[in-house]
């Protein structure tokens, strides 16, 4: 399998998903900020231009979310995703919990503080967000409430894509008054199978 990614973006969800399956992967660096996701030969593989994005033979699979989804498929033996359907049904909940709810105002906030123009850049936008994630993660905090994982006994797919989105909070400050959210965070980035930090890794980029 080949990993088409980025230091510090969404792609350390797809590493996570494939560190924790022990898959045997090739990391390839697409550099956003050289503009290498917009070359012909990364469309053809992505007409999207984004990254993660999964290649295992002939299948292509971008979106975060979807690989750790795929990995959870094609390895059932890791439990990334339980056996049990109740289970299942939580995984998928809080999987699409972590995108919608909480990803959506941390991408607002991201565009409009550094990635916009500074002309099409809304100060009042990045208010409204905060606003959003800190009503969405209070409920993140409260389901924690004597929780190590988001699901069940241990790391599932809802957890290799919410730890990243809270590693992403906390480099706004967002998550300072949340602390199962932090302690959630430093637990699972002990973890040896976990990818490095958001600011490790663009250090390292």
């Amino acid at each position: 399998m080949k990993l088409y990614g980025f230091a510090g973006t969404r792609s350390q969800r797809a590493l996570w998903g494939l560190k924790e399956v022990d898959a045997d992967f090739e990391f390839i660096s697409v550099n956003l900020l050289e503009g290498e996701h917009k070359r012909p030969e990364f469309l053809r593989i992505n007409p999207a231009g984004k990254v993660p994005v999964l290649v295992d033979g002939d299948l292509i699979i971008p979106e975060s979310a979807a690989i750790v989804l795929y990995l959870a498929d094609k390895y059932p033996e890791k439990g990334l995703m339980p056996a049990d359907l109740q289970e299942r049904a939580q995984v998928y909940r809080w999987t699409l919990f972590g995108v919608t709810e909480i990803e959506q105002p941390l991408w607002r906030i991201t565009r409009h503080s550094m990635l916009y123009p500074p002309d099409k850049r809304l100060p009042a936008d990045i208010e409204l967000a905060r606003g959003e994630f800190a009503a969405m993660a209070t409920v993140l905090e409260k389901h924690l409430e004597a929780r190590e994982f988001i699901v069940g006994n241990s790391l599932t797919v809802a957890d290799c894509v919410t730890a990243y989105l809270i590693d992403w909070a906390n480099e706004f400050q967002l998550i300072d008054g949340f602390p199962r959210l932090k302690a959630y965070l430093e637990r699972l980035y002990a973890r040896p199978e976990a990818p490095p930090r958001i600011a490790d890794a663009r250090k390292a980029a």
